[in-house]
């Protein structure tokens, strides 16, 4: 019998295999924005700001040009590519050591600014690459490096919710949380990316969307194990769903 292929990869992911760990969400996150850059026909007009982290290694798999950003600094990057270059369609893709931890006070004004740049924001809330640490996301009572016994409330304050954050800000346009542990939640996150990117085209704003993720190795969890965490303890945490949308009848 001849092999069927039912789901094809996206053409702009490279073909080399994946360095991810087993069950990490990464992998999942870029077959997701590739589907969409090709769906919106915008892979040769497309500039990629990478950040540091697991997501910096993005430009190994997407086929797009891409600049590689200090710690925290991609929105900041990718303002003044998008402003150099505003025929483009710039996006950064970042962990939330990265972003929501020294980038805060970048993706807080790039938001606020209205910048029409989108940011895939990937949230598996720990440090993934460097040792494990303690992340702003962390859920309490999460072990991790920095802290052994758990996230404490009281000593290191509850996890930032950043997609409720940047939705509160007036440049941004759209703002959605999503999940990739199951295939009802897979659907709803292409479709939240696909909209972050349309903001960007129609010239409305700020684009946005967190992707709560898995990261098994450190979480010390094999990867069933971490696709039910995200179920049972980050989602009703960290609520999915869109937060703000100004795409009205053209979304």
């Amino acid at each position: 019998m001849s092999e069927k292929i039912i789901f094809p990869k996206p053409k702009v992911l490279t073909d080399r295999p994946t360095h991810y760990c087993p069950g990490c969400h990464h992998g999942t996150a870029h077959k997701l924005v590739a589907q969409v850059l090709e769906e919106l026909n915008l892979v040769p007009n497309t500039i990629c700001i990478g950040s540091i982290g697991c997501s910096v290694f993005i430009y190994n798999y997407i086929a797009v040009d891409t600049v590689e950003a200090p710690h925290g600094r991609a929105p900041a990057v990718a303002t003044g590519v998008k402003r150099a270059r505003p025929d483009k369609i710039v996006f950064t893709y970042q962990g939330d050591g990265d972003l929501a931890s020294i980038g805060l006070a970048e993706i807080m004004h790039c938001a606020n600014r209205g910048e029409k740049v989108t940011v895939i924001f990937v949230n598996n809330t720990v440090y993934g690459m460097t040792g494990g640490q303690m992340a702003p996301t962390t859920m309490v009572g999460q072990k991790t490096t920095t802290c052994p016994g758990g996230r404490c409330k009281e000593r290191e304050g509850e996890p930032i919710k950043m997609a409720e954050i940047i939705a509160s800000l007036g440049g941004t346009a759209y703002c959605a949380r999503v999940a990739v542990n199951n295939i009802k939640n897979l659907k709803k996150a292409q479709k939240a990316i696909y909209n972050a990117f349309k903001v960007q085209i129609d010239g409305l704003g700020f684009g946005f969307v967190e992707i709560l993720a898995a990261c098994p190795t450190n979480w010390k969890m094999n990867p069933l194990q971490a696709n039910e965490r995200v179920e049972k303890e980050m989602i009703p945490y960290f609520p999915l769903g869109e937060f703000k949308n100004c795409l009205g009848e053209n979304k």
